[in-house]
């Protein structure tokens, strides 16, 4: 039998269908397994899932979207989803939120981990949205994410 399988996709309309090792980005990588998991999730008995910043190059509504499929695969039985994100509109859309500290000591990377409770998640999420100077519009739109 066969034991190699090429997947082909075409990344834009129009484009002609390459191997995806060849066309892919990092990001679309992440995203295109996404996809095969939300779709292929009944069938699989992988307990843990582990997606590390599937949310590369996206955005406003997308980003939202990715964070749902993700807040999905989470809520399936026996399924663990941990998510490494950059984008509020994703971590918004978590159980659990964790913010990942580096330091450095001796010349030695250390992080830190470090749980957020309902008062320090919306701050992280204010944080991530707007920046250094957190604002009541901030705040009030972290809020507003987390529902």
């Amino acid at each position: 039998g066969n034991e190699k399988i090429d997947f082909l996709i075409a990344t834009y309309k129009g484009a002609d269908l390459r191997p995806i090792g060849k066309v892919a980005s990092g990001g679309e990588l992440s995203r295109i397994s996404l996809a095969i998991r939300v779709s292929s999730i009944s069938d699989s008995d992988v307990p843990v899932m582990i997606f590390d910043e599937v949310d590369v190059g996206i955005g406003g509504g997308v980003a939202e979207t990715i964070g749902l499929l993700l807040k999905s695969l989470g809520q399936t039985k026996d399924k663990q989803v941990f998510v490494i994100t950059h984008l509020p509109q994703v971590a918004a859309q978590s159980r659990n939120h964790y913010k990942v500290l580096k330091s450095v000591k001796n010349n030695e990377a250390i992080s830190h981990i470090q749980f957020l409770d309902d008062d320090l998640r919306v701050k992280e999420l204010a944080r991530m949205l707007g920046g250094i100077e957190i604002s009541d519009k901030t705040l009030a739109h972290a809020r507003e994410l987390l529902g």
